[in-house]
């Protein structure tokens, strides 16, 4: 007796990489049906829209959900299927995409992405770790890294900019936030054991990079049950745009303001300052984090 296809819901952002690339959704889900697999396909005005869509999809059951976009529809995916058996598959077209540049899917090409999305089909998917953020009474899930400091500041001015409408953006409003920028004063629990800190900037991460390739905790590992907690100590303006270019090579890991540790539980408060999880805005800290094993399924 033949089995039926597999149900597939393939969730498109039509606005990924300021819109150049909205043929891309369209193509997966055409190549999906040609492989015989039962596909519905959302695409909404605006990301709201598309989580409720999406949202339904998996309530009413589906066998993987796949995103089309960046970095902001694989935190989408994972806010749906995080803690479920459903598998999140990615295929990459964004401006940053730092989840699936560390999980080796490909970030240029389109039809290279649909190929590996059709083998991962075939296939068990791997299991990785994700990050539960506890903040006021609600939770966020994320599998790539929190950041919450100056690089969070940078994305809440970016994010109010109209102008330019690329990646360029995130740049000039780095330049833009330094001019006013001051250390941080935090209060942490990590692993239990509180600290008090003063830094340009914390993340906490279970992924390699953010930013579209800012390799902030280079040795990370998705499935090793841990997370890398990322501080950049007080230091001087001068000496931040001296160290930021080293974080595209992960070169800056050995520098005496850098510190990395492996975590399992932080919980970070300061004043004014709003977290960002997977490049979506979070809230105003302060946030508990917490890693929970084995908690992602992705078709990679």
């Amino acid at each position: 007796m033949p089995t039926a296809p597999l149900r597939l819901t393939v969730a498109i952002n039509p606005n990924a990489s300021f819109g150049r690339r909205r043929d891309v959704g369209p193509r997966v889900a055409e190549r999906l049906v040609e492989a015989g697999y039962d596909v519905a396909m959302l695409r909404e005005p605006n990301l709201e829209l598309l989580r409720r869509e999406a949202e339904d999809a998996v309530a009413r059951g589906t066998d993987a959900l796949i995103v089309v976009g960046g970095d902001g529809m694989v935190s989408l995916g994972a806010n749906l299927v995080a803690g479920t058996s459903i598998p999140l598959g990615i295929v990459a077209s964004g401006t940053g995409n730092d989840m699936a540049r560390v999980l080796g899917l490909p970030l240029d090409d389109a039809d290279a992405a649909i190929e590996r999305l059709l083998d991962a089909l075939g296939r068990e998917p791997r299991v990785i770790d994700a990050a539960r953020v506890r903040h006021g009474a609600l939770t966020t899930w994320f599998c790539g890294a929190l950041s919450a400091g100056f690089d969070a500041r940078v994305n809440e001015r970016a994010n109010r900019m109209t102008r330019p409408r690329g990646p360029s953006r995130y740049t000039i409003a780095m330049l833009r936030e330094l001019l006013s920028f001051k250390p941080i004063h935090y209060s942490l629990v990590v692993d239990g054991v509180a600290r008090e800190v003063s830094a340009m900037l914390i993340a906490v991460s279970n992924g390699v990079s953010i930013g579209g390739g800012m390799k902030i905790t280079p040795d990370a590992e998705l499935d090793d049950g841990q997370l890398d907690l990322f501080i950049v100590s007080a230091l001087s303006k001068p000496r931040l745009l001296r160290l930021f270019p080293r974080v595209f090579s992960g070169e800056h890991v050995n520098e005496p303001e850098v510190e990395i540790t492996r975590v399992r539980s932080v919980s970070l408060h300061a004043a004014d300052i709003v977290a960002y999880a997977d490049g979506e805005r979070v809230g105003p800290l302060p946030v508990q984090v917490d890693i929970v094993p084995g908690a992602l399924r992705v078709l990679a």
